[in-house]
């Protein structure tokens, strides 16, 4: 069983930065490819980007590439979220959750374990 404990959340101005943390336990973290989700209030969850289980292949939607970055540590059992740019869109509670496997899209289209989300507010 992975458990999954996100960090590095809260207020910030538009304009500004966050960096998110996720980090595992309970399992092989470096087969499993990581993504990061968000779900603002009134909408569905969304994916927001992924990384395979190497670090060499991310995915990004459209509206957060250029301004967010996903990493991983494998040694650390982490995978990080660098947010710049930030706007009140960016504004949700954001998940991080773990694939089936390790390619950077089987984590898009399933999710085998979610974190609890950590808040990310950014002002006008």
């Amino acid at each position: 069983q992975v458990q999954l404990v996100e960090s590095g959340g809260g207020l910030v101005q538009a304009g500004g930065s966050l960096r998110l943390s996720c980090t595992a336990s309970g399992g092989v973290f470096r087969l499993y490819a990581m993504g990061w989700f968000r779900q603002a209030p009134g909408k569905e969850r969304e994916i927001v980007a992924s990384i395979s289980w190497s670090g060499e292949d991310t995915y990004y939607r459209e509206f957060v590439k250029g301004r967010f970055t996903v990493s991983r540590d494998n040694a650390k059992n982490t995978v990080y979220l660098q947010m710049n740019s930030l706007s009140p869109e960016d504004t949700a509670v954001y998940y991080c959750a773990a694939g089936p496997s390790g390619g950077v899209t089987d984590v898009v289209r399933r999710q085998n374990y979610w974190g609890q989300g950590t808040q990310v507010t950014v002002s006008s």
